[in-house]
């Protein structure tokens, strides 16, 4: 049988709660290249993984939600796949929603589709979302969505050195794919409450202010390399 061109990648630390049922809900809709990223788990996620049917990764190391998806990403592109799905392992993405995202991609209208609800999520976070959407200049509505859907291009500048400098996973992959001329789609999908734990960027203000600071460093630099930007910026404060 001839492989898929199409992988999904499921980054996933301490996830054995929920890992195998999303797996197993994938591969009913089709897609059986799954490929779980295990960030260095103290759990039993890659069996659970492993058992589901999916091509699992151990990490030695933590490296955080964007090193794992870009590992699953350089593992992609190094196998010759031609599309990734990205999809959280804590059940919030519906499986059922990724022929929708890969079909602007097949059409040939996006480089890269995101599944997108902005309803979810507190104000607080629905307030950081128009603080950053305004001082990036992204025309985003969902920016933190992991649900999301690569082109081969795409993919190619994910998987290189320049985007490997700090917490890239939400808007700095906007910012980068942007600024190498790329096209990002949003397709509105529903999502699910977690099914359980926490959420391991907002779980606790430490993490939540890391977050921030780091995606603020990100908008900086984008800004320094938009002269005019900075200038609209400058002129705010």
């Amino acid at each position: 049988m001839k492989r898929s061109t199409v992988a999904v990648l499921i980054p996933a630390w301490n996830e054995e709660a929920t890992v195998g049922h999303v797996i197993r809900e994938i591969r009913e809709r089709g897609f059986f290249d799954v490929i779980l990223i295990d960030d260095a788990s103290t759990d039993q996620t890659a069996a659970h993984a492993n058992a589901a049917g999916a091509k699992v990764l151990s990490l030695s190391v933590n490296l955080g939600a964007w090193g794992a998806t870009q590992t699953g990403i350089r593992y992609a592109f190094e196998q010759g796949y031609e599309q990734v799905i990205t999809i959280d392992a804590d059940g919030q993405h519906p499986p059922f929603s990724i022929p929708d995202l890969l079909a602007p991609l097949t059409e040939g209208n996006a480089d890269m589709v995101i599944g997108s609800c902005p309803a979810r999520g507190s104000q607080a976070r629905k307030m950081a979302w128009r603080f950053f959407r305004g001082m990036a200049g992204l025309k985003i509505e969902d920016l933190t969505s992991g649900f999301r859907a690569y082109s081969l291009p795409a993919m190619e500048i994910l998987a290189s050195k320049k985007a490997t400098l700090l917490e890239y996973q939400d808007i700095g992959v906007l910012l980068l794919l942007i600024h190498s001329g790329l096209r990002i789609k949003e397709v509105e999908v529903p999502m699910c409450a977690r099914q359980s734990g926490s959420s391991k960027v907002f779980g606790s203000w430490l993490k939540v202010a890391e977050y921030l600071v780091l995606n603020l460093i990100l908008c900086i630099s984008h800004l320094a390399k938009d002269k005019r930007r900075l200038g609209d910026f400058r002129e705010l404060l």
